[in-house]
């Protein structure tokens, strides 16, 4: 068991250990090295950014340290502690062909610490005080004695020592305080949008931003998932707004029709109850004649009657049909432009950059697909595959040839796959194939086509001619399995393959 440490001597090392590791003196990495040392568990945030700093400034001295920078930088995509534990000692190791090894056991024997490192330490412990947001005044008054004990000329150690080991502690505090009201306003925000989808009477177009937006607020949360939830909903309220005027054009025609069909029926009743009229009167004046000329002129007034009422008739008769063509018109477009309006909801179900289906789009279709399995008891097949040096890509040409060279993979992936598979985005440069009715040995197969497919497609970088290639894990989903299981032994199987050279289809 680790003797118990005073936080002056905590902190001491952790200083040490931030120099040793070379790591920036961010309040992260001062607090992940100083929990580190107290054993204290640290904060269930993942601060992707900070995270993508340090993986940018780390170099590697040969192939072994840039497959775990490879994995490091998957690991940060993908929000796992472990992966990012994993890949750094193994970074740390590949590194350490002859290391000077430094005795810090000696507490009268301090390691040299660098003034402009402690003053870079107290700007970046004043540039995050706003965003603590404290009212301890007890607490200000020291995190200001801080700041001015590392900013002198030559600070007292000891002292800086026992405010920063006091600033960690409030630090821990605030960022588990700030965790736990992050996860109180996503538990809100749910709430709010699932009572919108109640409250809505018309919501089938609703549907899918709804999905949407209870799948971008799920945790972690990242910027760059936002933004694409956010660019893809005004998209669709684009459509949708235009749809809805072309709607309420199309209702208020329909509007008049109703009113010109009314008319016409008032027009057609009034010329009957004169016809009818017109018929009584003949019928009395005919009682009352007392031979054929004065019935003559009473015969010609009936017919001339009879002839005028048919052909209103028949005018009433051709307009009223020509009102139903319109009416039916009218009801094909209104049709038309719920359909829109659902389709264009429906696209917050995919991938705005590859037109993949996301996240979202995805758990549909392997709620679907798991369905129909265990329903006609066939077998389902799940791939997961990952662009090989993706990054690299992108550091050394930049993020819009990274997006086209995306867009390459899946038109090359689109036109082998079969009608019935399904491809989905599943983060950064991963991607999901769910093969139904196949088997693990045919998946195998089919993902290894793939690859010799992209390798005869060159990607074209302007006149830049790139080999892109992916490595792949495919599994088997077991009849009684989650999704995510499968999705897990995919995922391992894939890191195998990027282990074991990249470029190749392994089964998990």
């Amino acid at each position: 068991m680790t003797p118990h440490k005073s936080p002056s001597v905590i902190a001491r090392e952790a200083l040490r250990l931030l120099t040793a590791r070379k790591l920036p003196p961010t309040p992260l990495n001062y607090q992940e090295c100083y929990n580190e040392i107290a054993g204290i568990s640290n904060p269930s945030f993942f601060p992707e950014a900070h995270l993508r700093q340090i993986a940018l400034a780390l170099s590697a001295r040969n192939p072994a340290q840039q497959e775990q920078l490879d994995l490091l930088d998957t690991a940060i995509g993908k929000g796992s502690w472990q992966g990012v534990e994993t890949a750094l000692i193994a970074y740390n190791k590949a590194g350490m062909a002859a290391v000077d090894t430094v005795d810090f056991s000696s507490e009268s024997d301090p390691h040299p610490i660098d003034g402009d490192f402690l003053r870079k330490l107290a700007q970046m412990i004043e540039s995050m005080l706003p965003a603590l947001e404290s009212d301890d005044a007890r607490f200000s008054a020291q995190v200001s004695s801080l700041l001015q004990t590392l900013r002198l000329p030559s600070p007292d150690i000891q002292r800086a020592e026992q405010d920063l080991s006091s600033f960690s502690h409030h630090l821990s505090f605030a960022a588990e305080e700030q965790a736990e009201i992050k996860q109180a306003l996503l538990k809100l925000l749910h709430l709010i949008i699932e009572n919108i989808s109640k409250l809505t009477l018309a919501d089938s177009w609703l549907d899918g931003q709804i999905g949407a937006l209870l799948n971008a607020v799920k945790p972690p949360l990242t910027l760059r998932r936002l933004d694409d939830v956010e660019r893809r909903i005004r998209d669709v309220m684009v459509k949708q707004e235009a749809a809805k005027g072309r709607s309420l054009q199309a209702q208020e025609e329909m509007r008049r029709m109703l009113g010109a069909f009314i008319e016409r029926l008032a027009s057609m009743n009034d010329s009957s109850s004169s016809f009818q009229h017109k018929i009584e009167s003949s019928a009395r004046q005919i009682e009352q004649i007392d031979s054929l000329e004065q019935l003559a002129p009473l015969l010609r007034e009936v017919i001339d009657a009879s002839r005028t009422m048919a052909d209103e008739t028949a005018m009433a008769r051709d307009q009223l049909h020509s009102l139903q063509l319109q009416v039916q018109a009218t009801e094909a477009e209104i049709a038309k432009l719920h359909l829109e309006l659902h389709n264009a909801s429906a696209s917050a179900r995919h991938d705005p950059l590859t037109n993949t289906l996301n996240r979202k789009g995805l758990d549909e279709a392997l709620a679907r697909e798991i369905s129909a399995m265990r329903r006609k008891d066939t077998q389902l097949s799940v791939a997961l595959l990952d662009i090989d040096n993706f990054k690299k890509l992108n550091d050394r040409l930049g993020h819009d040839t990274g997006d086209e060279a995306l867009l390459h993979l899946v038109k090359v992936v689109r036109e082998n796959l079969r009608p019935q598979d399904t491809l989905a985005r599943y983060g950064g440069e991963e991607f999901i194939i769910l093969m139904p009715d196949t088997g693990l040995d045919e998946a195998h197969i089919a993902m290894t086509r793939l690859q010799r497919e992209l390798t005869k497609n060159y990607f074209l970088a302007g006149k830049e001619k790139l080999l892109i290639t992916f490595s792949a894990g495919v599994a088997l989903l077991a009849r009684e399995e989650s999704a995510a299981d499968a999705i897990r032994r995919a995922d391992q199987a894939m890191y195998l393959a990027k282990r074991a050279g990249k470029n190749r289809v392994m089964v998990g």
